[in-house]
C-alpha cells in the first residue's frame, strides 16, 4: 500500500482538500484499496480545528465530504510512514523539511510539480479564492495519480 500525506501550513484549506480530492479520485477508479492518503500542517495555529467552511463547501459541489478531519500536524516520525510527503508552496516545503530533518529519501514534493505547469498553489485562507485552489489542486492530484499510473505502482 502507497501512503500519502499531503501538507499546507494549516492542515485546514489545501491539504485537506488535496486529500479528499485524491481519495475521491482513486476511489472513482477502484484504486482506493491501493492507497492511503491523509493531510497535515506544518504549523499549530489550528490543529484540532475542522475543514474551513470555504474548502467544505468547494467539496460539496463535487459531492465530496470531509466530515470527520480536524487538522494535525506533520511530526518527524511521518517521514518514515509514508511514501510520498507533498506540500502545497515553497514555503510548506521549507518547514516540511526542517520538522522530518531533511529529505534522504526524496518523499518531498510540491504538488504541481506534477503537472505541466509546476508553481506554488496559493492560500485561499489569505486570497479567499476556494475556486482557483480547487483547480489547482484537481490539476496536481490528476498529475500525481499519472505519475503513480506510469510506474505501475497503481491500477
Amino acid at each position: 500500500m502507497i501512503k500519502i500525506l499531503f501538507v499546507c501550513h494549516g492542515n485546514i484549506c489545501r491539504s485537506p482538500m488535496a486529500e479528499f480530492v485524491f481519495r475521491d479520485l482513486v476511489q472513482k477508479r477502484g484504486m482506493g484499496n491501493q492507497l492511503h492518503i491523509a493531510s497535515a500542517a506544518t504549523s499549530t495555529e489550528e490543529l484540532g480545528n475542522p475543514v474551513h467552511r470555504g474548502t467544505v463547501n468547494k467539496l460539496k459541489e463535487y459531492g465530496i465530504s470531509t466530515a470527520g478531519k480536524y487538522a494535525v500536524q506533520l511530526k518527524k516520525k511521518d517521514y518514515r510512514e509514508y511514501d510520498y510527503l507533498i506540500g502545497m508552496d515553497d514555503w510548506n516545503i521549507r518547514n516540511m523539511l526542517r520538522i522530518l530533518g531533511g529529505d534522504p529519501e526524496h518523499k518531498v514534493y510540491k504538488l504541481l510539480d506534477f503537472s505541466d505547469n509546476p508553481r506554488d498553489i496559493a492560500d485561499p485562507w489569505y486570497t479567499g479564492n476556494f475556486d482557483r485552489t480547487y483547480d489547482d489542486i484537481m490539476e496536481g492530484c490528476e498529475g500525481f495519480l499519472k505519475y503513480l499510473m506510469e510506474r505501475g505502482m497503481v491500477w
